[in-house]
C-alpha cells in the first residue's frame, strides 16, 4: 500500500530562527543556513517520494488486467436510444505496449481485429480482406461504434511520460483507500484530452475516469460497474463508458475469462495474425 510519508519535528521553523539569531554570531548563522538546507532537501525528497508513489499506483493500474502476457474473453454491449448491440470477443496482450483484439460474434462482425504494436495501431476487416494502418489523427475516433476511441483502447507505459500526476483528494470507502488523481498532459505530449481525473483504489483497481476536453469541461467518464477475480487477480471485469450529458448512450465492456502470464508466440503480435482466424 502506498503510504505518505510523515516526518516530524521537536521544534517549529519558526523557534528555530528565534533560537539561532538570538545566539547572534557568524558560527551558529552557519548552523542555521545548514539546517534550512537540510530542511528543504528532506521537503524536496518527500515531494519526489509522493510522485513516485502515486505513478507507481497509475502503473500499477496499467499492468494489473495485463501481467507480462494475457488471454481475455470479453462481451461490449453498446445502448443507443433507437439500438443496442451485443458482441464477443477475444484478446491477448504482451506486457502494456502490445495487443491484439479479435471479435468472434455476431458472424457479421467476426474476423473484424485490431492491432497495436507499440504506439502503432492497424484494423483488419474481412470484407476488405485488407490491414489498415490508423494515422494518429484517428487515434480520438469511435472504435467499433462504441464510446470507446481507439485513444482509450491503446493505453501504455507511454501514459506516465505524456501526464504529470497530481493527487486531489483521499478517502476511505469500504475499507480501502481511494485516491482521486489528476493526469495533465505535459505541454509537448500529443494527446486528445485536456485532462484525466482517475480514481483509484490502494489495491490499484480502476473506479472511474472522467475525461476532460481541451477547456477542462467534462466529456464523458467511464466508471466500475463491477469488480471481480479473474485469473488470480483483483480488477474492474465490468466497465461502462459514456456521454456525461447522455445517460441512454453508453458502452459497456465486461471480462468473462481471464488467464495471465501466458507463453504466447512473437508472431501472434503481428500484422500476419491480424488477419488470422485463429481465436487461442
Amino acid at each position: 500500500m502506498l503510504m505518505p510519508l510523515e516526518v516530524k519535528s521537536s521544534m517549529s521553523p519558526v523557534e528555530g530562527l528565534s533560537w539561532s539569531m538570538s545566539l547572534g554570531d557568524g558560527r551558529h548563522m552557519k548552523q542555521l543556513k545548514g539546517v534550512l538546507v537540510l530542511s528543504l532537501t528532506v521537503v524536496s525528497s518527500l515531494c519526489a517520494s509522493e510522485e513516485i508513489d502515486i505513478r507507481s499506483l497509475v502503473l500499477s493500474n496499467l499492468e494489473l488486467s495485463r501481467g507480462g502476457t494475457s488471454y481475455a474473453e470479453m462481451t461490449m454491449f453498446i445502448k443507443r436510444p433507437t439500438w443496442e448491440r451485443r458482441s464477443s470477443l477475444v484478446g491477448w496482450t504482451r506486457g502494456t505496449k502490445d495487443s491484439l483484439i479479435r471479435f468472434t460474434a455476431p458472424a457479421k462482425d467476426a474476423g473484424n481485429a485490431m492491432l497495436k504494436l507499440g504506439d502503432k495501431m492497424w484494423t483488419f476487416n474481412p470484407k476488405l480482406n485488407r490491414n489498415i494502418r490508423l494515422p494518429s489523427s484517428m487515434m480520438g475516433q469511435s472504435w467499433a461504434g462504441s464510446d470507446f476511441s481507439y485513444n482509450d483502447l491503446s493505453r501504455s507505459d507511454k501514459y506516465l511520460t505524456d501526464y504529470r500526476f497530481e493527487l486531489v483528494d483521499t478517502k476511505v470507502q469500504e475499507g480501502k483507500k481511494i485516491y482521486t488523481i489528476d493526469a495533465i498532459p505535459n505541454d509537448d505530449a500529443a494527446v486528445v484530452w485536456g485532462k484525466e481525473r482517475m480514481t483509484l483504489r490502494e489495491d490499484a483497481v480502476m473506479i472511474g475516469i472522467v475525461f476532460y476536453d481541451q477547456d477542462l469541461q467534462p466529456l464523458k467518464e467511464m466508471k466500475s460497474l463491477k469488480i471481480g477475480n479473474l485469473g488470480g487477480r483483483t480488477f474492474s471485469t465490468h466497465m461502462r463508458m459514456g456521454d456525461i450529458d447522455d445517460p441512454n448512450s453508453y458502452t459497456e465492456f465486461e471480462y468473462q475469462k481471464m488467464a495471465f502470464d501466458l507463453d504466447l508466440e512473437d508472431r501472434l503480435f503481428s500484422t500476419f495474425s491480424l488477419r488470422s482466424e485463429r481465436t487461442r
